[in-house]
């Protein structure tokens, strides 16, 4: 393995938040062998502006007004520890048409680079291996300008689908691709496409905090669930099977379904808040997440099929099966690695079906199968699996 100085991430997403994000993790995982620098998300002037004023929340007001340190120092893993860096502000130019957005981006990637390049001498860090967290508009902008040993482009999502990335990511990715040292992706389906631009692409699926969400298991003995409950768990949007859930909330009356998580879609609530056996979980800090899942009895990943769905590898199935929970999912991907364990079905006869017996699938071996498989797969694990193309940089 090629030893690296340290490592700097740069993404487009908070390291704090009410889920669990791929990229944080990894960072976390990462931090147990490599000195890792986290640049947080770079909020913009209407950002601040939103947040002094009450409006918006999550925004660093203080240390982007400089009241505040805004380099931090974050829990990593096993001791370790992790330094955040909240960036200056940055002006607002996604929105913008390519001709100025282009223009101004150089004055964002000049400020991102000069603050960063103080921050590096701070800590030490020499010549770093640079993680992309999904912004290859930042990324293409950065190139060369921060001494680095090597650059990685990490791909969790189809940024021509994402409404906030496509139009000006969808431009930058292909030459990005080319110029950075290798690409890894969450999906193979991923993989597949982004190594027809970059042939040094790689394949790390998407793990779990294995000792967070196993403590589920425990706590459904301690506490076990009082009725029969389907759980959703994370972000519900337009990925959702609105007419398979629904098929299955009517056709089931006497079990509950909870959606844990951000509602963006609001045809979900629409059609399914309706129904008396519907409830609607807010989101949650991590932590608290493995008592919500502890009084489920089965879970459920109802996505659509479409040219979007077929490149996730979703962080909640393992998650899921880490407590030891039956899962149901249709068949929107490929995720041969769980068969046998999760059932794929892709009408709503047979997921109501398939759910019907996830809900008595409760067998003490069947149960040790599914915690073990996502054993496997934490993000301890995938960290040894990332590290093995830094070797090959």
């Amino acid at each position: 393995m090629q030893k690296f100085d340290s490592i700097i991430c740069v993404g487009q997403t908070t390291w704090e938040g009410d889920f669990q994000k791929a990229v944080v993790q990894l960072m976390r995982e990462l931090s147990v062998r490599h000195r890792v620098l986290y640049v947080d998300y770079q909020h913009t002037a209407k950002d601040l502006l939103m947040g002094a004023l009450g409006r918006q929340k999550g925004v660093p007001v203080k240390a982007m007004f400089g009241l505040a340190n805004a380099l931090t120092t974050k829990d990593g893993k096993d001791g370790s520890a992790v330094h955040v860096w909240q960036p200056p502000t940055m002006l607002p130019i996604n929105f913008l048409p390519a001709g100025i957005h282009d223009r101004l981006l150089t004055v964002n990637a000049g400020r991102l680079a000069r603050g960063l390049r103080r921050v590096m001498q701070q800590l030490g860090f020499e010549k770093p291996l640079i993680i992309n967290g999904m912004h290859p508009v930042l990324g293409m902008a950065l190139l060369g300008k921060l001494n680095e040993a090597g650059t990685i482009y990490y791909c969790f999502d189809e940024i021509t689908i994402s409404p906030w990335m496509r139009e000006h990511g969808g431009r930058y990715e292909p030459n990005y691709m080319r110029r950075v040292d290798a690409v890894i992706t969450t999906s193979e389906a991923l993989r597949e496409a982004k190594a027809q631009v970059q042939p040094r692409t790689f394949c790390v699926k998407n793990g779990v905090d294995f000792p967070l969400f196993s403590q589920t298991r425990l706590l459904a003995q301690q506490h076990p669930p009082t009725r029969p409950t389907v759980g959703y768990l994370g972000t519900a949007d337009d990925r959702l099977d609105i007419d398979i859930v629904a098929h299955c909330v009517r056709t089931m009356p006497d079990v509950t379904f909870q959606f844990i998580g951000e509602i963006k879609e609001p045809a979900i609530t629409a059609r399914l808040g309706q129904y008396p056996n519907v409830v609607f979980t807010p989101p949650q800090q991590p932590a608290l997440l493995p008592p919500l899942l502890a009084q489920l009895t089965a879970t459920m990943i109802p996505f659509v099929c479409n040219a979007h769905t077929k490149t996730i590898y979703p962080l909640k199935i393992n998650e899921y099966l880490a407590g030891g929970l039956p899962v149901v999912s249709t068949p929107f991907s490929n995720l041969s690695d769980f068969e046998g364990v999760v059932p794929m079905v892709a009408t709503p006869e047979a997921f109501a079906a398939a759910l019907r017996h996830a809900l008595t699938d409760n067998d003490p071996a069947r149960v040790q199968v599914r915690i073990d498989m996502a054993r496997a797969n934490s993000w301890a694990h995938r960290a040894e699996e990332f590290e093995v193309v830094f070797g090959q940089l």
